[in-house]
């Protein structure tokens, strides 16, 4: 790939990124007509481990040492166990896609304020400013979401995600940033799936309606999101500081709400526009500030 390629890659990830990741709160909408959360990210991680192992089984890469099996098993529990199965069970608890993706849209100033310690990475007054911004325009876009429905467990299980995804981001930046991509997503997604199968035996019915639209909606959740979406992840993670790729998830509730809006119906107003161009000013200052 020649540098202008390489350049035009690097600028179009974020915006790659975003949509794709925001498509994970709609896929997971339609997957969970056909299965419990749990036992539906059970599915979802069987086939993901499978076509990661044969990618793995063609690349042949080099498997990290003890310490690092170690870190990339904490990582999956954290950025695909934690944050997942709390995406997963919120939805299920009939917190609206569109609301779901108020988590990531907290994120940055948690990351930011996590990395500024533990990272050693100096948030500059401009950041700051970014990110405040950012925190209000999500607040905009999600003002009058609903809150009906057996929303008690949903937003604990959306605080949990919100947790899981922050700190797994971070951890997977200072410890596994040298770990073939390969190889350690074999060993968190693995780890993620012991997590799940165990809470779907002890928790769930375990049924599942194989319907084209789960099969769909899994297979879209297995290549786009698990393979795509994380892949890019993980290297806009090695490539930019915490808190700049922290910032991107400002733009998915927005972008969720929009796809939301077409495809569920889910409100969308003035003023959540009105939000979505703040968050995009939000990431932009964020971006541009020099650390």
């Amino acid at each position: 790939m020649n540098r202008n390629a390489e350049h035009l890659a690097g600028r179009a990830a974020p915006a790659v990124f975003v949509v794709l990741w925001s498509t994970g709160f709609i896929g997971t909408k339609y997957a969970l007509a056909g299965a419990e959360p749990l036992t539906y990210l059970s599915i979802r991680m069987i086939a993901v481990v499978s076509l990661i192992a044969v990618i793995a089984a063609i690349a042949r890469p080099r498997w990290p040492n003890l310490a690092g099996v170690g870190h990339s098993i904490v990582a999956g529990l954290l950025v695909h166990g934690v944050y997942l199965a709390g995406t997963s069970i919120a939805i299920a608890h009939s917190v609206p896609a569109g609301l779901s993706a108020l988590i990531p849209g907290l994120q940055p100033i948690l990351t930011s304020t996590l990395a500024n310690r533990w990272l050693g990475e100096r948030v500059t007054p401009l950041q700051w400013l970014g990110l405040g911004l950012g925190l209000g325009g999500t607040l905009l876009i999600l003002h009058s979401r609903s809150l009906t429905g057996d929303v008690g467990w949903g937003w604990l299980a959306s605080a949990c995600s919100l947790i899981g995804i922050t700190i797994g981001t971070l951890y997977q930046k200072r410890f596994c940033s040298g770990i073939d991509w390969r190889a350690g997503n074999i060993i968190q997604f693995l780890a993620a799936l012991a997590l799940f199968a165990v809470g779907a035996v002890l928790f769930e019915t375990r049924v599942v309606n194989w319907t084209t639209e789960f099969v769909l909606a899994v297979g879209w959740l297995v290549v786009v999101l698990s393979i795509g979406s994380i892949g890019l992840l993980y290297w806009l993670i090695r490539h930019s500081a915490a808190t700049s790729v922290a910032s991107l998830f400002y733009l998915v509730p927005g972008t969720t709400a929009l796809m939301a809006y077409v495809l569920f119906g889910e409100k969308l107003d003035v003023v959540s526009i009105v939000g979505m161009v703040i968050c995009a000013a939000a990431v932009f200052l964020v971006n541009r500030a020099k650390v």
